[in-house]
Formats: structure tokens, C-alpha cells, sequence
């Protein structure tokens, strides 16, 4: 009877062995299939009830040998839902397909995109307006430039009426006619304006001087000012001179007073000097010295360059003689035309160096003088200048009767 029993706890404990057994996928290749086969039910009392399967619901079943078997379909479908549920167990995420961490970083959202895209629109329309905005700006500024070279003109024909009444001003060989050159045209009405804004500041100088609460800092301005000025001047002076400076030369844009106290396109730097002292005054010795050596150094420049200009003109009247054969071939001819034109070129150098020693002679004036001084010497000057002008325009309205008689 022990026996028997001992012989069913062996058949159940090997039973139940077989149903904790781990899948066949899991089996190592070492392992043999005999090694968990099942062991031999051994018939007895008290039989026990067929184990469920772990995979299936159908029982254990047992052969003829005593074996106990499981069906091949209880396998499949235990594999099947292994699988199942490991598939389950992958995260969602693994299986998405891989996205490139670049490509989410640079591509912007669409809001982004959208503004992006209306500033860039923006960007294009400004862009367009200040062109067709400069575009404007400089049609009018050559409309204004034809209509001043028409006004210069015709004053210019205006003036030159009756004292060519013969009908030699219509020649124009003679110079008299013909298109004024634009930067000519340019420098005339810029000169307007430098008149203008001298005679402002002429004005302001003499407020201020005749002010009793004008700091020193006010008169350093105006003066600091009015040598700004005049350096505007020598600098557009010599843009006319590159463009005519023939026409610079003979001060046709001065009035005829200024013109007769012209010297190279300007006035002579000694001569201003001479007219300012006794407005100076009063001087302290080493300024007086100072003042006086000043006017003789410009002295000596201005001889140095008015022997330059004779010089020019010397060596012009040699070229245009030279071998002159009023029946000589053309070629000779159109040579030495060349090159009397190239030699003219000279004349701008000439002209620049001169209003460079007037612009030296103020700068230095004004390293001499103290700031009161500085600023009555300038508003000196420009009245000086004012009384040419206002010479000129008297002498135009002269009574012609009384100049004939």
C-alpha cells in the first residue's frame, strides 16, 4: 500500500514538473529532446485528474506507453501568443519610424514660416519704395539742373546784349554762345547759396559781437563756422575748375567789382590782410609780428605762383607758334593743338593752389588771433565782400544818361 502511494506522489510531482516547464523556443541547442519528456504514469489506486496544459485548455493527454502528450495545435498556439504579447510589450514608440533630429530642429513651425515669409515681403516692398524714391529724387535734381543752365543762359544773353550788337554774339567761335558745361552750371548755383548763408552768418557774427552776454564758446562756433565755409567754397571751386577752368578763371560767376580785384580765380591773400588789420586793432606785439610775417609769406607765394602762370603763359604762346605753317600738312596741326590743350591742364593746378593758400592764410589768422579777434576779422571780410556786391549792383543801375553825358 506505501508502496502504491509513494508511486502516485512520484507520478503527480513528475506531472506537475511537465506543466512548469519553460517553452520549447527557450531551449538551448545543448539540451536533448529526451530531457523533458515526461516520465511514465504509473497505473495505480486513486488516479489522479489530468493536469491543464499552461498553453491550452485542452488536458494532457496520455498514449498507450504511458506518456503524457499535448497536442501540436496547444504548441502553435502557445507560440503565437508568446509572441503576441511580446510584440505588445515593444513600446509604440520603436516602432515608429526614425525621424531626424536635424530636420525637427530646422524646420520651423508654420506660424514661424508665416512671419518669416511677411517680414521677408516687407523687406522687398521697402526696398522698392526707397528706389523708385531715389529714382525720383534724382529726376527732379536733373530737372532743376536744366532749368538753372537755362536761367544762366539767358542772363548770360541778357548781359551780353548791346555790347555785341553788331552780331558777332551769336558767333560761336567767339565763346560768347553755346551750352554752359553742367558742372559749371552747378558751381554757379551753389555759389548762390554760399553767398546766402555767408551773408547769414555775416549777420550773426555781428549780433553776437554786439552782444553783451555771448559767451566764448558762441564766438568759437561762428567762427569755427565761418572758416567752414570758406573751405566749402575752395571745395566746390575746384570741381568747376576740373569741369571749365576757363570759366573759374575769369570769375564770370563774381560780380564785376569782385572781378576787378580778382587773381586767380579768387582774392589775393596779402590784400585781405592788408584790409583787416586796422579792424584787428588792437594788436599785442608778438601778434602784430606774427600777422606781419604771415602777409609776407603770402606774398612770396603769391609771386611764386603768378611767375608760374607768366611761365604758362610763355610756354602756350611757343607751342602754338612753333613751326606755325598755315600750309602745313593737318596731322602737324591737330599735334600741336594736343598738345597745347594737355599743357593747359595746368591751369587747374594753378587754381587750386591758390584758393590752398587763401584757406591757409584764414586757418592761420585764426591760430594768431584770440576768438573776439577771429570773429571780427571774419565778419570783416564778409562785409567787405557784401560792399563789392552791393558796388556792382549800384553800378548796373546807374543812370546811362548821366554816364554818357
Amino acid at each position: 500500500m506505501m508502496e502504491l502511494y509513494s508511486g502516485y506522489l512520484e507520478d503527480h510531482f513528475n506531472l506537475h514538473k511537465l506543466s512548469s516547464a519553460s517553452p520549447p523556443q527557450y531551449m538551448t541547442p545543448a539540451a536533448s529532446p529526451a530531457q523533458f519528456a515526461p516520465a511514465p504514469l504509473r497505473m495505480g489506486y486513486g488516479r489522479p485528474a489530468p493536469v491543464m496544459g499552461m498553453w491550452s485548455s485542452e488536458p494532457f493527454k496520455v498514449d498507450s506507453g504511458g506518456h503524457a502528450t499535448c497536442s501540436a495545435s496547444t504548441v502553435m498556439e502557445a507560440d503565437t501568443k508568446l509572441e503576441t504579447s511580446r510584440l505588445q510589450d515593444v513600446p509604440q514608440v520603436a516602432l515608429e519610424p526614425e525621424r531626424s533630429t536635424d530636420q525637427e530642429t530646422s524646420r520651423p513651425p508654420e506660424r514661424v514660416r508665416t512671419v518669416m515669409r511677411r517680414l521677408a515681403q516687407n523687406r522687398e516692398a521697402a526696398r522698392k519704395s526707397r528706389l523708385r524714391k531715389k529714382a525720383y529724387i534724382q529726376q527732379l535734381e536733373t530737372s532743376r539742373m536744366k532749368l538753372a543752365q537755362l536761367e544762366l543762359e539767358l542772363q548770360r544773353a541778357r548781359r551780353q546784349q548791346g555790347a555785341y550788337a553788331n552780331g558777332s554774339m551769336g558767333d560761336p567761335a567767339l565763346g560768347y554762345t553755346g551750352s554752359i558745361d553742367p558742372g559749371v552750371a552747378a558751381f554757379e548755383i551753389e555759389y548762390r547759396h554760399w553767398v546766402d548763408e555767408q551773408k547769414r552768418h555775416t549777420a550773426e557774427l555781428m549780433s553776437a559781437l554786439q552782444g553783451q552776454q555771448t559767451s566764448e564758446l558762441e564766438l568759437r562756433l561762428l567762427v569755427e563756422t565761418g572758416l567752414s565755409n570758406y573751405e566749402h567754397l575752395f571745395r566746390i571751386k575746384a570741381l568747376a575748375a576740373n569741369a571749365d577752368v576757363f570759366h573759374v578763371m575769369s570769375g564770370v560767376w563774381k560780380t564785376p567789382a569782385e572781378r576787378f580785384f580778382l587773381w586767380i580765380g579768387g582774392f589775393r591773400p596779402s590784400e585781405v590782410l592788408k584790409i583787416l588789420s586796422p579792424q584787428l586793432e588792437p594788436l599785442a606785439e608778438a601778434q602784430r609780428m606774427l600777422v606781419g610775417g604771415l602777409q609776407h609769406t603770402s606774398t612770396q607765394a603769391e609771386d611764386a605762383l603768378s611767375q608760374g602762370m607768366e611761365k604758362l603763359q610763355q610756354n602756350l604762346a611757343e607751342i602754338l607758334t612753333a613751326e606755325a605753317d598755315p600750309f602745313g600738312a593737318p596731322d602737324a596741326y591737330m599735334l600741336q593743338m594736343a598738345t597745347a590743350v594737355e599743357k593747359l591742364k595746368e591751369l587747374v593746378n594753378f587754381v587750386t593752389q591758390a584758393d590752398h593758400l587763401r584757406l591757409m592764410t584764414l586757418q592761420q589768422m585764426h591760430k594768431i588771433l584770440t576768438t573776439r579777434q577771429a570773429a571780427r576779422g571774419l565778419l570783416a571780410l564778409g562785409d567787405y565782400f557784401q560792399r563789392l556786391r552791393t558796388l556792382s549792383s549800384l553800378w548796373a543801375a546807374r543812370p546811362r544818361e548821366a554816364a554818357i553825358s
